[in-house]
This record gives structure tokens, C-alpha cells and sequence, in this order.
């Protein structure tokens, strides 16, 4: 079991959504994230004055796949997530985490069958 967490473009989140969908990986967390790498930031124009904003919003989803569909929640994460063809710079990353342990909390169920 891995748990992958994708940082994200608030605006790639429901075409991420329905590809994963389309791969049966049906269950995720999606939280409000801020941040920023390689972007440093950037620069806004409101009501005629210049400002930095450091933090960019972006959009983090936490999915715990098995094994068997871990490369294929990858490749659909990278495929879909992407602006244009080649990506740009603030599109995001993907971390994936190794998971030791998964409880369902309803009935008491442990480990890959509980996800």
C-alpha cells in the first residue's frame, strides 16, 4: 500500500477527479494547500498598485492505493494534471509515501482490503 500525495492546480482538480474516477481509484482527500517552489511567487496588479504574493494557491489530494494500482494512479495523475503538453512550471508534484498500516474505522478492517 502507498499513500500518494499529489500538489496540484486548483483548476486541474476535476479532470483529475473524473480520470481517476475513470481508473477506479474512487477514494481520495482533497485539502487547500499554499505554497511555492521554482515560482518564487508572483506578481499582482490590484487597483493599480504592484504587490508579491509569496504563497500560491494550489490543492493537495491524498490517495492510498494498493500496489496494483499504483503506477496507473501515477500515470494518470502526470497525464491529466499537466497544463499543455510539455507542463510548465507550477503544476505541481507527487509524492509517494510507503503505508505501513490502514484501519477502517467502521468495521475494524486492517490492511489492503480496508482501502
Amino acid at each position: 500500500m502507498k499513500l500518494v500525495v499529489a500538489i496540484i492546480q486548483p483548476t486541474k482538480l476535476k479532470a483529475v477527479r473524473e480520470a481517476l474516477v475513470n481508473i477506479e481509484v474512487t477514494r481520495m482527500t482533497v485539502s487547500d494547500a499554499q505554497g511555492y517552489g521554482r515560482q518564487r511567487g508572483q506578481t499582482e496588479l490590484y487597483r493599480g498598485n504592484e504587490y508579491k504574493s509569496n504563497l500560491l494557491r494550489k490543492v493537495a489530494v491524498e490517495i492510498v492505493v494498493n500496489d496494483d494500482f499504483l503506477d496507473r494512479t501515477l500515470e494518470t495523475l502526470q497525464h491529466v494534471a499537466r497544463t499543455g503538453p510539455e507542463g510548465s512550471i507550477g503544476d505541481g508534484k507527487i509524492f509517494v509515501l510507503p503505508m505501513e498500516r490502514v484501519i477502517r474505522m467502521s468495521d475494524g478492517l486492517e490492511g489492503p482490503e480496508a482501502v
